[in-house]
């Protein structure tokens, strides 16, 4: 049996799909299974476990993981690569707006009538236009995400739960995330998609104040305040493919 309080990597095979686990051995009386955001399998096994019963618990739970692990794989984002040429679209908010590039007296970023128009004062560099557009977002994502919480908030008062900490950041591999410290963090590319998948992912996180994972009063809290989530958490993953 491994040492106390080590950390080493095994896995086990179901089906045709091979789950690498890390592995623990610490004070505790039941075996715990987690599944970190970033898809990780984390075992935590009372110090006297053997480890063909920690085997036998994973091979168990193996359906379950891998459910876990597609779940936040759709959280990825999946936008295509963008150029920041004239005539490309983007989008802001689930609406698709055509760029346009142009010198002008100020390096500005203007939205109307479904042209996102950019000015440069120098000249009409893609880089430079993507620095102004990204500056851009990030400045409206500050004011759709603190809406979105005030809308979603509503509806966990009752829950008895401090209000939490809400932040932004350019995240490569999720929406949305919930930290020790109770900080709703966004990433600021979600500002893109559309105002419903917005609060999708901020309430999907403020569930987490009460459910620390994706057990089944997880999803049974999710559904009491937004019964339609699944269609949501569908249109967000099409919207911003």
């Amino acid at each position: 049996m491994p040492a106390l309080h080590h950390n080493d990597q095994f896995s086990v095979v179901y089906g045709q799909k091979t789950i690498a686990f890390g592995l623990q051995y610490c004070e505790r009386k039941t075996l715990e299974i987690s599944v970190h955001p970033d898809g990780i399998v984390m075992v935590k096994a009372p110090a006297k476990a053997d480890f063909a019963q920690v085997e036998k618990k994973v091979m168990k739970r193996a359906g379950w993981i891998l459910r876990q692990q597609n779940y936040f794989r759709q959280f990825e984002p999946k936008m295509p690569k963008r150029c920041y040429v004239s005539g490309e679209t983007h989008l802001y908010l689930g609406r698709h707006y055509r760029l346009k590039l142009a010198v002008g007296q100020e390096n500005s970023v203007k939205l109307s009538r479904g042209v996102f128009l950019i000015t440069c004062r120098d000249k009409l560099a893609p880089e430079e236009a993507k620095k102004l557009l990204n500056q851009w977002y990030a400045e409206k994502a500050g004011v759709q995400f603190a809406q979105s919480m005030q809308r979603c908030w509503q509806k966990f008062k009752k829950l008895g739960i401090a209000k939490p900490r809400l932040s932004t950041k350019r995240m490569q591999k999720r929406w949305g995330s919930l930290s020790a410290n109770r900080t709703v963090t966004l990433n600021t590319e979600l500002v893109k998609a559309p105002k419903e998948c917005i609060d999708y992912v901020v309430t999907h996180e403020l569930c987490h104040l009460k459910y620390n994972d994706h057990s089944r009063q997880f999803y049974r809290l999710l559904a009491s305040v937004l019964p339609d989530w699944e269609k949501i958490k569908h249109r967000l993953e099409l919207s911003m493919a």
